[in-house]
């Protein structure tokens, strides 16, 4: 009789802590929508992450990213990069190109922490992508920019399709994983479904050298975060803006203008009236390191992973922060 009476209390309490990990997890997956351009694609070197790891003066901030058994996977976090960069949970092995890793890797242990539901990240990034351009959100309308032909050597007009192909792309890809997200999330439940819970944009290099898609820049960026609610049927949806910070917080001075000029102009589309609450800009220059090794020449950040990692988790806390004050809103659920 004792012996099942203890057997009845072991049978309880494994029942109690499947009950536990299973409503951990209740509730409709948080979906964030990772966009931009080589900087989201992810230029942060796993050589250089190892080299911190391997160091006791600078491992602590990285430890949750690797254990005895090798690099950590989350079970409670997933990602789909593109059509074709890969799926699966989220880890090391999402950046470009495959040694690299970028601000999804921290932005989802943040956000992933900060939730009980699971999170699926659709990230969405190429590089050499402006915003004037392939970028380009509808409501901008057709650009008038021109390419060299290549037989002829003359400017002409360039193809009307090219105008907004990333934006239509980004926009295809996140409804069609949304459409699959039983492939994407295991044990999916239909019946809790999922939510629209933020959109990150880090992106702008392919503008600020130029003059003109400079200029634009803010008309096309409000236009952007305009158009993805619409076309996403999220209207509040949470929005980050990263800063392009490439330069640091003191740019060189040859180039000082143009980027504080630049930088200026995300911020204040952050401040639109229309977006007040819901679209944050986050500086990504402080966490600019231009006097030690670099990883990626004098681009990409310096490819340096401790700047994309603190990328990463200043965009998941914003994110966090908007995507808490959102439930007072309407968010979009499915």
């Amino acid at each position: 009789m004792l012996a099942l009476s203890r057997f009845l209390v072991l049978a309880l309490v494994f029942t109690l802590g499947l009950v536990l990990v299973s409503s951990s997890w209740a509730g409709p997956v948080k979906v964030f929508i990772l966009c931009g351009q080589s900087n989201m694609e992810g230029k942060g070197s796993v050589k250089h992450l190892e080299q911190l790891l391997a160091d006791p003066a600078t491992a602590k901030p990285y430890h949750h990213l690797r254990n005895e058994k090798g690099w950590v996977e989350r079970d409670d976090v997933f990602i789909k990069y593109n059509d074709d960069r890969g799926q699966g949970k989220l880890g090391l092995g999402y950046g470009t190109p495959s040694d690299r890793f970028g601000p999804e890797l921290e932005f989802g242990h943040v956000v992933g922490n900060a939730f009980n539901e699971k999170v699926l990240i659709i990230k969405c990034a190429w590089g050499g992508r402006a915003l004037a351009v392939r970028f380009r959100p509808p409501s901008s309308g057709k650009g008038d920019y021109t390419q060299r032909d290549r037989e002829t050597k003359e400017l002409v007009p360039l193809p009307d399709e090219t105008y907004g192909e990333a934006y239509r792309d980004t926009i295809r890809i996140v409804k069609d994983s949304l459409v699959n997200i039983d492939k994407l999330v295991p044990d999916y439940n239909p019946n809790e479904g999922y939510e629209l819970s933020g959109f990150v944009f880090f992106q702008g290099f392919n503008d600020i050298i130029d003059a003109k898609k400079m200029e634009e820049y803010g008309p096309n960026l409000a236009n952007l975060v305009r158009d993805v609610r619409r076309d996403l049927n999220a209207p509040h949806l949470p929005f980050v803006i990263g800063e392009l910070g490439q330069q640091g917080v003191e740019p060189e001075k040859r180039y000082a203008e143009k980027h504080f000029k630049f930088r200026q102009i995300q911020a204040d589309v952050a401040q639109l009236p229309e977006f007040n609450g819901t679209v944050r800009f986050v500086k990504t220059s402080p966490f600019v390191v231009s006097n030690e090794d670099s990883f990626d020449g004098g681009y990409h950040y310096y490819g340096r992973a401790d700047t994309f990692f603190q990328i990463g988790h200043a965009f998941g806390a914003a994110m966090v922060e908007m995507a808490q004050s959102s439930k007072k809103k309407s968010p979009s659920m499915r």
